[in-house]
């Protein structure tokens, strides 16, 4: 699936298409500073139903979102070096215990995830607008 979002709004249109496609419990978000992952994060989230505010997880590295489905941890690895440190985070509880694991910046811990089932979105910051790749 490949979308361009032009402005704030079709982030939902983004998602609308996309939660029907969600089968696997793994979501990568792969993108540029600034791209919207996090945008992408907050629309998503709400959109399965919760209160909480969403924010990015630069700092916390994980942050945890309720929704009626289950709970949705949403990770950003981008201060992570090696694929040591993502396991000291305990990332293996999580994704064992939720409905729902979006990873931003996955790339030191992607290799780990051969055999299990994910998805993955691609996003490009133009300037002007974004371009969405899910698959």
């Amino acid at each position: 699936m490949h979308f361009e979002i032009r402005n704030l709004e079709q982030w939902q249109d983004v998602v609308d298409e996309i939660l029907p496609e969600l089968k696997q419990n793994i979501l990568l978000l792969k993108g540029n500073l600034g791209a919207g992952k996090t945008t992408f994060t907050q629309i998503l989230v709400k959109n399965f139903g919760s209160f909480d505010e969403v924010n990015s997880p630069t700092y916390s590295i994980v942050n945890e979102y309720n929704t009626p489905k289950g709970k949705i941890f949403h990770f950003d690895l981008y201060r992570l070096k090696n694929i040591e440190e993502v396991y000291d985070i305990g990332i293996d509880e999580y994704l064992d215990n939720s409905f729902l694991c979006i990873i931003e910046w996955p790339e030191v811990y992607e290799e780990e995830l051969d055999g299990f089932g994910f998805h993955t979105m691609n996003i490009e910051n133009n300037g002007e607008s974004r371009t969405v790749s899910f698959h």
